[in-house]
């Protein structure tokens, strides 16, 4: 099977989890990512953030790692990828607003390619209004841009994944296993022992 051509799309505040595991998971396996991030070039770093659960009504925030940019936004164009990996994380909330973005994704849904979605990726997911009639995980405070976008909220263990077609997605980061795997399968990748 030939690898497949990836693109990532990252902002500041990414979760760290979900920003560096998928990329480096799928570097591993031979498939090509290109991670960028609006209004700046390969080499450029974004700030990630690490989400944790630890008893409070919602995650905790922490200062996460520098991740790098391998490739230029300005420079993509969304019919060169075979798919879309989008993290969660504070970052949706702010690629939303980003009609380029919006456009990116549209494109992706609309051609039926993969798109990986994580955590409050379904937030973007919403925006770009690709989800109606389609069944999806997020974070569950994300439930509500779900339905308002007429999709289906997937309600799972925070660790499973749920994949509708084209689209795969996770709750957060304990679900990576499960999400990089349905994803793995989405896009044709053999792995074997």
């Amino acid at each position: 099977m030939p690898a497949k051509k990836i693109l990532m799309l990252c902002g500041n505040f990414a979760e760290d989890y979900e920003t560096m595991v998928p990329f480096q998971a799928l570097l591993a396996v031979g498939h090509q990512v290109d991670a960028v991030c609006p209004d700046k070039s390969a080499g450029d770093t974004i700030a990630t953030a690490i989400h944790d659960f630890e008893g409070d009504q919602t995650y905790t925030e922490k200062r996460g790692h520098n991740f790098t940019l391998n490739a230029t936004f300005a420079e993509i164009n969304a019919a060169n990828y075979d798919a879309l990996l989008i993290p969660g994380g504070r970052a949706p909330e702010y690629l939303r607003l980003d009609e380029r973005v919006l456009a990116i994704v549209r494109t992706f849904a609309a051609d039926r390619k993969p798109v990986a979605a994580i955590c409050h990726a379904a937030q973007l997911l919403a925006a770009a209004g690709v989800l109606e009639g389609m069944k999806c995980s997020a974070y569950p405070a994300c439930r509500p841009d779900v339905e308002l976008a007429h999709g289906q909220y997937a309600e799972i263990a925070i660790d499973e994944a749920h994949t509708d077609q084209w689209l795969v997605t996770g709750p957060a980061w304990p679900a990576h296993p499960a999400w990089i795997s349905q994803f793995l399968k989405v896009l044709g990748t053999r792995i074997e022992l």
